[in-house]
């Protein structure tokens, strides 16, 4: 009962709550919202963010923020496609832009953990400069083109009515669940969030804990640009431009504390599935895309005011410790 009563009243448990709600008024909106067709949409079009939120939400745990995953995702495709213009195989180009976005994040990890760059100001620096750098690779140029193969992994379903970036999303999750909460790599991450000196004094290798997330951010972010070309089919230099603030949003609205040690990818999830059924709901309703975005940065602020206003007020109606006589 206790146990219960825990997780209602608990972060998850309010956007429980919340998924639910919105959930019911889309319904209502529109008979077509709970059809599969519908719910696999709803995924389809945001897949790649909500693949790259799961290891973000590991590095904001961990203390840390990347701001240059959607720059790696749009630099990943627009490799892909430059190579695969160049007359490299399309496996031989999926390949090295795989290699590309190892090196991207162990480059963010070398002057995060080695010269003790901040990583908010390291992966601003890049986002700026894998952006242009992708730039410079297609310059203003579209190219597509790509083998049927490969533009059927972001368009059509590979089992039932799944498709094949989704089934990534499924396995990401599974694994990262379990390194987060079922290994001693993650208890780490957890300690070195709340207090990095009290981890690095307790034996904790912060250092190689960091960079190993910051080299799998990259590596995941490349995975999402592959998909993302794929599910379009071409690519340009401004693809993914902006996706690192939805990327941020989805993980703070799970309850992933901003100044780390604090969240879970449970909270994640529920935080995708309500952005996602927000989204919908407001297309349903013909809401534009300027509005819709208005209302996900309002649940960002309120994201991060809600949780502080409970603990200031937990504090300020506590009652008082008797004084010793």
């Amino acid at each position: 009962m206790a146990r219960l009563k825990s997780i209602l009243f608990s972060w998850e448990g309010f956007l429980l709550a919340i998924l639910v709600v919105t959930i019911v008024i889309n319904a209502s909106l529109s008979p077509a919202f709970l059809t599969v067709n519908n719910q696999i949409n709803l995924f389809q079009l945001s897949i790649e963010k909500i693949i790259v939120a799961l290891i973000m939400t590991l590095i904001i745990i961990s203390g840390e923020i990347d701001l240059s995953v959607a720059s790696v995702m749009g630099l990943a495709a627009c490799t892909f496609g430059w190579l695969f213009q160049l007359g490299v195989p399309a496996p031989a180009a999926c390949l090295i832009v795989l290699v590309l976005g190892l090196a991207c994040g162990a480059f963010n990890a070398f002057w995060i953990t080695r010269v003790g760059i901040p990583s908010l100001v390291v992966t601003l620096a890049m986002l700026i400069g894998y952006r242009g750098l992708a730039r410079v690779l297609v310059e203003d140029r579209g190219i597509g083109g790509f083998p049927a193969w490969f533009n059927a992994l972001g368009q059509q379903p590979l089992i039932g009515p799944f498709p094949f970036a989704m089934l990534v999303f499924v396995v990401l999750f599974a694994i990262l669940l379990f390194v987060l909460q079922f290994s001693a790599f993650g208890r780490k991450v957890y300690v070195i969030g709340n207090n990095r000196d009290v981890a690095a004094f307790s034996g904790v290798d912060v250092n190689r804990v960091k960079a190993t997330l910051f080299i799998a951010s990259g590596l995941i972010s490349a995975i999402a640009g592959l998909l993302y070309a794929a599910r379009v089919g071409a690519i340009r230099g401004d693809m993914a431009s902006g996706f690192e603030l939805d990327i941020i949003t989805i993980v703070l609205l799970g309850g992933v504390s901003i100044f780390g040690g604090k969240g879970s990818l449970f909270g994640t999830l529920l935080s995708i599935l309500i952005v996602l059924n927000i989204r919908n709901g407001m297309a349903l309703s013909n809401i534009t895309g300027h509005i819709q975005t208005g209302v996900i940065g309002i649940l960002l602020i309120a994201s991060v005011l809600v949780p502080n206003m409970k603990a200031y007020l937990g504090k300020y109606l506590a009652p008082a410790k008797p004084q010793p006589e």
